[in-house]
């Protein structure tokens, strides 16, 4: 984690840096729009967090982003440059990464290969596999197994990890590509509440050396704790855009995501959490 190519916040008073941003991107599949004209800025070393009800678009916007699949229609710039078409490793080389909303891993491969496969191709392009790991990739590796508390398990097979393992195998995969901006999908899904909590503190671990994150998630404590701004998705376009203690307050974000009693729980967290900073 020492050496992750970040970028550097900006001091206070200026402006901060845009590291990543999308114009007018729409992806079509037939005559379903998954995501529509959306567009967006993500100032270096924040966390964006992304909601939403399943189906409005949020994964796919991820897959279009970081070159999973092609969009139909907008650009993307990553560090001002234009990305848009790119491949998936040609941008992951660039120091975009990402996790997966379901398991993404070599089941057959020790925990220790996953990340060396991740380490090795993830960072810079390569023509032909290397005849042995060079010393700066093995450290990768071990920084990031050791990073999530995985470092017990690295001689393990993939298969044999828990849910929970597998969320910070991924999470492993993508430190040792050593990230600029880190894209996480539903990185707390099914998992349980010290669980979150676990990743919760990876998060603000990876954001503290300036990494910029980008998230999906349905755990509402998770998204909002975390995130500095945040987006609710609805039928590929934005329902809302704002602060965290926002989201729960708007009427339209209420009505079509989060209910009223889900709105009440989150009002009173943010009450709570102010009275205990002032």
């Amino acid at each position: 984690m020492d050496e992750v190519r970040h970028g550097v916040a900006a001091t206070s008073g200026q402006k901060p840096e845009v590291v990543f941003k999308c114009e007018g991107v729409s992806k079509h599949f037939g005559s379903l729009t998954a995501v529509d004209n959306f567009s967006l800025e993500v100032a270096a070393g924040s966390v964006l967090g992304i909601g939403g009800p399943n189906g409005a678009g949020k994964t796919t916007f991820f897959d279009v982003v970081t070159g999973i699949t092609a969009a139909s229609a907008g650009r993307v710039w990553f560090g001002g440059q234009d990305i848009s078409g790119l491949s998936a490793d040609r941008i992951c080389q660039m120091g975009m990464a990402r996790t997966f909303q379901l398991n993404a891993t070599f089941e057959g491969m020790s925990v220790q290969e996953n990340v060396q496969v991740a380490a090795c191709y993830g960072r810079s392009r390569r023509i032909l596999p290397p005849w042995k790991l060079d010393f700066a990739t093995k450290a990768s590796v071990t920084q990031a197994l050791e990073f999530v508390g995985l470092s017990h398990k690295a001689k393990h097979a993939a298969s044999s990890l828990t849910v929970l393992e597998r969320k910070l195998l991924m999470l492993a995969g993508a430190i040792a590509t050593e990230p600029r901006v880190l894209f996480l999908d539903e990185p707390v899904g099914g998992l349980a509440a010290d669980e979150i909590d676990q990743i919760m503190g990876l998060v603000k671990q990876i954001q503290a050396t300036g990494v910029t994150i980008v998230l999906i998630e349905h755990v509402m404590r998770f998204l909002l704790e975390l995130s500095d701004k945040v987006i609710i998705m609805h039928h590929g376009g934005k329902l809302f855009e704002g602060l965290p203690h926002d989201v729960a307050k708007d009427p339209t974000v209420v009505d079509t995501y989060l209910g009223e009693g889900t709105s009440q729980r989150l009002n009173q967290f943010f009450e709570k959490r102010h009275h205990a900073t002032a």
